[in-house]
């Protein structure tokens, strides 16, 4: 850990500029211009400097500032030999103005190196670095020893301050960025939950619609095949007519329910039964509204079972109960038991596996077998 320490650079969101406030940038700008400014009084403020002198000056400093900001960008792309390189210029710089007496602008570079370095640089590079170049300054600074001492320290903590405070702001961004990359995949993922209920919806509602038309379809094919009247037959062909009219409205009524505007199920189930021979709907416990999934669950198990019973047990009656309970509802529709239709065995049977796979989906249920007298289908859902 402590190794990991040594040797980690600060992440690139902490090199960066992301994520400071423009009050934050000016000041870093400020500060920029400040030093500038203090490296020209030191460069032109010497009493017996001439045009070759000030024009060397001139030119070291464009060249501290190109170094710098060379300096910036290497550690922002975590280079170290190329930053160490950059580091060791500004160095030499310095020591060529204290050479030719321009201690100014040395001593200003120097705590410039210092506290960049441990800025920006993995600490086992940055302390040698901050040492070298706070020594160099300790050592032809003219203040007393007490002010010297103070001056070294305060650069060596603000350096290490703003490492901190660099690295706060970049642990931040990458928060900032993982929020919204859950956010985004949140999103996502709630698309693709919406697209599979609407293509679970319109599957639902085209398979009871044609499985109920091909009973009526096939059984109009057979009748002509064996020779029956014709009324007969035009009784089958209108049936699956209104089988396709019933699907048209079924289809209406699921974007209805995807857009949220489900009719009450109480009425629901009323209109179900009413088109079906000897079929009675009773409601139990307290009625309230419930969740859109779980009110087109009880719908679609509802319309299949009822679509089995006129398959299955032809003129059987069928008693549909709808039972709300604290916690679920549960809906139960028994039939007593009836002749096989025309057409018993169309079908391939996966209506009720459908049903069984949406309420387990919903936490619920879905029991479908023999009963004492006929077949029962119960489906319960929690609310």
């Amino acid at each position: 850990m402590t190794d990991n320490a040594w040797t980690r650079w600060p992440s690139r969101e902490a090199l960066g500029r992301a994520g400071t406030t423009v009050s934050r940038r000016l000041l870093a700008w400020a500060v920029r211009m400040l030093v500038l400014a203090m490296l020209l009084w030191g460069a032109f403020s010497q009493k017996h400097i001439g045009v070759w002198e000030a024009l060397a000056a001139a030119g070291a400093i464009v060249l501290a500032a190109l170094v710098s900001w060379a300096f910036f960008t290497t550690t922002y792309e975590h280079r170290l030999v190329r930053s160490l390189a950059l580091m060791a210029v500004l160095l030499c710089i310095a020591v060529a103005a204290e050479a030719t007496g321009f201690t100014g602008p040395a001593l200003v570079i120097w705590c410039g190196c210092g506290v960049t370095a441990l800025e920006r640089l993995p600490l086992g590079a940055a302390v040698p670095v901050a040492s070298v170049a706070l020594a160099s300054y300790s050592a032809f600074t003219n203040d007393v020893w007490l002010t010297t001492a103070a001056t070294v320290a305060g650069m060596a903590l603000a350096g290490y301050v703003l490492r901190l405070d660099a690295e706060a702001r970049g642990g931040a961004q990458r928060l900032l960025a993982q929020e919204r990359a859950a956010r985004a995949a949140e999103a996502e993922s709630a698309a693709l939950a919406e697209r599979a209920r609407i293509a679970r919806e319109i599957h639902d509602v085209l398979a009871h619609s044609l499985s109920a038309q091909l009973v009526h379809l096939e059984a109009a094919r057979l009748l002509i095949e064996n020779g029956a009247d014709r009324e007969r037959i035009l009784e089958r062909v209108v049936a699956a007519r209104g089988m396709a009219r019933d699907g048209l409205t079924e289809t209406r009524q699921a974007l209805s329910a995807l857009r949220g505007e489900l009719t009450p199920l109480e009425d629901f189930l009323s209109e179900l039964v009413s088109a079906a021979d000897g079929a009675e709907v009773t409601v139990t416990g307290e009625r309230r509204p419930l969740p859109a999934e779980a009110s087109q669950a009880v719908r679609r198990v509802a319309q299949e079972a009822l679509t089995n019973v006129r398959k299955h047990a032809h003129g059987a009656r069928v008693r549909v109960r709808l039972d709300y309970r604290e916690h679920e509802v549960a809906l139960h529709v028994r039939d007593s038991g009836g002749r096989p239709g025309e057409l018993g065995a169309a079908g391939a049977g996966y209506g009720l596996l459908g049903m069984r796979e949406r309420a387990e989906l919903l936490g619920g249920s879905l029991d479908a077998g023999p009963d004492e007298e006929g077949f029962m289908v119960t489906l319960k859902v929690p609310v």
